[in-house]
C-alpha cells in the first residue's frame, strides 16, 4: 500500500505495544509517541520514537509539527493515553483526583485533537481512533471521576465526527471491557482474567478501522467486552 502514517499516543503501555505492532505489522509507518518512549522500543524500521507528553495544547503541537517535518502527513491518530483511578465515591472523590482523570482521558485527547485535525483537514482525509472505557456507558461504583471523563471522551470524538465528515475523516472511539494488561494484572491479582478482553483484540480493531475497509464507520462508540458481556 502507499506508505501511511500512524500517530500512536501511549505507544509503549499495556496495549500501545499491541497497537504498535500490530499497525507496524500492517504496513504502516508508526510514529510513537510517550515521554519515556526509545526508538529500542520497537525493533522495525518503520518505527519512530517521539518522545513527548500531552498535557497542553503547545506540547502536543509541537509533537505534530515534528511528525509532520519528518513525515509530510498523519493519516492515522490512534490515541490511546488514558488513566485510571478508583476505589472512592462521588461523594469521597476528591479534586486532584478528579482533575487527574480528566487530564489524562479527556484533555490529553482535546489537546492531540486540535493538533492533528488542522493537519487531516488540509490533506482532506484522516482516522481518528480513540480508546474509552466500558465504563463511559456502563458506570459502575466508585469509578465515577473515571467514568465521567470516558463519556465525556465519547461525546468529544462523536462531535469531531461531524464536524470533520466534510473532509473525509473518519472519527471512532473504543469502549475496551478490563484489559488484559500486565498494570491490570498486578492491580487484580484475584480477578477472572478469562473474563477480561485482550489487547491484540483491540488492536486489530484499531487496524481494520485504520484500514480501508474501516472507511465508512464514523462516530461511533463501539463495544469490547469480551467473556466479560
Amino acid at each position: 500500500m502507499t506508505e501511511k502514517i500512524a500517530l500512536v499516543t501511549g505507544a509503549n503501555g499495556g496495549l500501545g505495544t499491541h497497537v504498535t505492532k500490530a499497525l507496524l505489522d500492517a504496513g504502516f509507518t508508526v510514529v510513537g509517541l510517550s515521554p519515556r518512549i526509545q526508538q529500542s522500543d520497537f525493533n522495525n524500521p518503520s518505527f519512530i520514537a517521539l518522545a513527548a507528553a500531552l498535557d497542553s495544547l503547545d506540547a502536543a503541537k509541537k509533537a505534530v509539527a515534528s511528525v509532520i517535518a519528518r513525515s509530510g502527513k498523519i493519516d492515522v491518530l490512534a490515541h490511546l493515553v488514558g488513566g485510571f483511578a478508583g476505589g472512592k465515591t462521588v461523594a469521597e472523590t476528591d479534586d486532584a483526583t478528579w482533575q487527574r482523570m480528566f487530564d489524562a482521558n479527556l484533555n490529553s485527547a482535546f489537546h492531540i485533537l486540535r493538533a492533528v485535525i488542522p493537519e487531516m483537514r488540509k490533506a482532506r482525509g484522516g482516522r481518528i481512533i480513540a480508546i474509552g472505557s466500558r465504563a463511559a456507558e456502563d458506570p459502575g461504583p466508585k469509578v465515577g471521576a473515571y467514568s465521567a471523563s470516558k463519556a465525556a471522551l465519547v461525546s468529544l470524538v462523536k462531535t469531531v465526527a461531524l464536524e470533520n465528515k466534510d473532509a473525509g475523516i473518519t472519527a471512532n472511539v473504543i469502549l475496551p471491557g478490563t484489559m488484559d494488561t500486565p498494570a491490570n494484572r498486578k492491580d487484580m491479582p484475584g480477578a477472572d482474567v478469562l473474563q477480561w478482553v485482550q489487547p491484540a483484540s483491540v488492536a486489530s480493531l484499531i487496524v481494520w478501522l485504520a484500514s480501508d475497509a474501516g472507511k465508512d464507520v464514523t462516530g461511533a462508540a463501539i463495544p469490547v467486552y469480551g467473556r466479560g458481556l
